[in-house]
């Protein structure tokens, strides 16, 4: 029916669908209920498919730059020396990428340079082992890690051994050995973390940790030759790092030639947001803001507002400069060698805690209370010049920010109105943003990315509904009622009570104005009506304190008990009476079981 209309004339449904089987209508079975193609595709033999399937492959790789070779025009991640296809015992006739087809591959260029014959697929593997070459990612990479692991320990350490740093050592080389190489102890002065960055990021050694997690003044590297003479290659090693470890250690001298403090002045020349201002400007609002927010969840404002002036000072050192990574942390050790509190110092690399999903998380109150401020002022001055996240854009990492906020406060158990938090950071800009509606925006912008967070954690989102609809202020206020909820939708009572506050909500939803809570025994007619009221009472006075002291699962369990006599009620009882006094005090019971629930969640959204 959906393929020709009245007249018979096909429809853009029938064209449509003759057009994605790549024939013309007329060669479409219309015999049947539905339009049906069939097409019989003599196969060909596999020889003749494979250059194809491999060059498409080739071309669909996710290579960002490509590069081309010479006078070829073909582009590929790197130039292409020769090319091995094999099915079977027989060469694949092709050229791919400029490469005539063949059966030789090449061996280690020191130790094996001659070509080297595959005879079958199968010998691949074991073909070029024999010329020095273990083609094998996993073997390679299984080979490092467990003889940098065995050469550690031999050196009475542990080595670091990123993930994505063993991958790209291991695709750097193709006849792994692993050699360790020393640097002079004075380096250790430094940061250590400046040290690993440079070894890491820029010469690809792993880096050793003695059992206190300080830096040993020994390295791994990972040669691709089986030296006869390794002490050379361990000595242009040592010679290579020296450069690296002599400007870590100079940019760490030059900045401490001055206070940490007096990189503020710096930072008023350093834009943070045209329309927001400097760096430093920020750096004041974040010190203002994580002075209100440090009391509130157990800290010091003082020192609060101090790690906040000094939260982006590092940003104008040399050692900042020359390494990015060193953001926070080269801020705490000159905070320390200025003689600042210890918490304030761990806070000025707290602040960017945590650095993304299952990150740690501040240690210090101090930190935590920077941490929250900086994103909030981010929060606030981007949505307020109208900048908002769309789709899968987010330069400023707004979302991140928010869930970070989120983080600390739940995970850490700290206790934040955040209305007031938010509200104060507004007020902090003045008339740089809009500031009419904004607090409201940037609350539920924070708290939508709850959602999310529980989606990942398995919590119904009929649960977040059901807490969201109460609009609580504290993110960690707000997950206590999650976390009651979800005990109490496996209580037996709860589908049934979650009916019934679905009910009640629709029942007072259609009374005009504002349904009264104060219920008169004297208008009862029924015993029902008696027990409940009795029962409401009785849960109230138990549930309120709870309440109160954020015991919310207590709470709900406590409510469970109220299913039997509100059953009874319903099923007794017509709520909508002829006399409007029985009537209203009928609404106002309900109101009053309604309000009950509504001290935690709205629970007829559970349904």
């Amino acid at each position: 029916q959906a393929a020709f209309d009245a007249e018979g004339n096909p429809t853009q449904a029938a064209l449509g669908f003759a057009k994605k089987c790549g024939v013309e209508l007329s060669e479409i079975d219309q015999s049947g209920p539905k339009l049906r193609f069939s097409q019989v595709i003599v196969g060909k033999p596999t020889a003749s498919l494979l250059p194809t399937i491999v060059e498409d492959s080739l071309n669909d790789l996710p290579i960002p730059k490509r590069m081309r070779w010479g006078a070829r025009k073909v582009e590929f991640v790197r130039p292409t020396q020769w090319l091995v296809m094999l099915l079977g015992d027989e060469v694949i006739d092709c050229t791919i990428l400029a490469q005539k087809s063949g059966r030789d591959s090449r061996g280690h260029r020191f130790h094996h340079p001659e070509s080297v014959r595959i005879s079958a697929p199968a010998n691949y593997l074991e073909d070029l082992r024999q010329a020095h070459v273990l083609a094998d990612f996993n073997e390679r990479r299984e080979l490092i890690s467990k003889r940098v692991a065995e050469l550690a320990t031999m050196q009475e350490g542990t080595a670091i051994v990123p993930p994505a740093l063993l991958d790209e050592v291991t695709a750097l080389v193709e006849w792994p050995v692993p050699l360790v190489c020393s640097f002079e102890e004075r380096f250790l002065d430094v940061p250590q973390e400046a040290l690993i960055t440079t070894m890491q990021d820029n010469q690809k050694y792993f880096c050793l940790l003695d059992v206190d997690g300080k830096l040993l003044p020994r390295f791994i590297t990972v040669a691709n030759i089986e030296s006869k003479d390794p002490q050379q290659i361990v000595s242009g090693n040592e010679k290579v790092v020296r450069p690296r470890l002599t400007d870590a250690e100079f940019f760490f001298k030059q900045d401490k030639k001055q206070t940490l403090e007096s990189f503020n002045l710096r930072l008023q020349n350093v834009v943070f947001q045209a329309q927001l201002g400097s760096v430093y400007d920020k750096a004041v609002r974040v010190s203002k803001l994580a002075a209100l927010i440090a009391p509130r969840i157990g800290g010091d404002a003082q020192r609060a507002a101090r790690a906040g002036l000094l939260s982006k000072c590092d940003l104008a050192t040399e050692m900042v400069g020359e390494f990015p990574e060193m953001q926070g942390i080269a801020g705490y050790y000159y905070a320390l060698n200025d003689g600042e509190p210890q918490d304030v110092a761990l806070a000025l690399n707290e602040q960017y805690m945590p650095r993304g999903a299952g990150a740690e998380l501040p240690g210090t109150l101090t930190g935590a209370a920077v941490a929250i401020a900086d994103k909030l002022d981010t929060l606030v001055g981007i949505f307020g010049i109208g900048m908002l996240p769309t789709g899968s854009k987010d330069p400023y990492a707004l979302r991140r920010a928010a869930l970070g906020i989120l983080r600390i406060l739940i995970d850490k158990k700290l206790d934040l109105d955040l209305t007031e938090a938010v509200n104060f950071a507004v007020s902090a800009f003045g008339a740089k943003i809009k500031s009419a509606g904004l607090a409201d925006q940037v609350l539920e912008f924070i708290f939508d990315r709850l959602r999310a967070r529980y989606e990942d954690e398995g919590v119904d989102v009929a649960t977040y509904l059901s807490v969201r609809a109460l609009n609580p202020t504290s993110a960690l206020d707000f997950d206590q009622r999650v976390q009651a909820v979800q005990a109490f939708r496996q209580l037996p009572e709860a589908a049934a009570l979650a009916a019934v506050n679905k009910r009640v909500s629709n029942l007072l939803s259609k009374v005009e104005g504002t349904v009264s809570t104060h219920v008169e025994a004297r208008y009862f007619d029924n015993a029902s009506e008696f027990s409940l009221f009795s029962a409401i009472q009785k849960a109230d006075e138990a549930v309120q304190p709870m309440a109160a002291a954020r015991q919310y699962n207590e709470a709900l369990t406590r409510l469970a008990s109220l299913r039997e006599p509100v059953d009874a009620f319903f099923e007794a009882v017509m709520i909508n009476a002829e006399d409007p006094s029985v009537r209203a005090n009928r609404y106002a019971l309900l109101a009053r079981l309604r309000g009950l629930f509504l001290g935690v969640a709205d629970i007829s959204l559970l349904g």
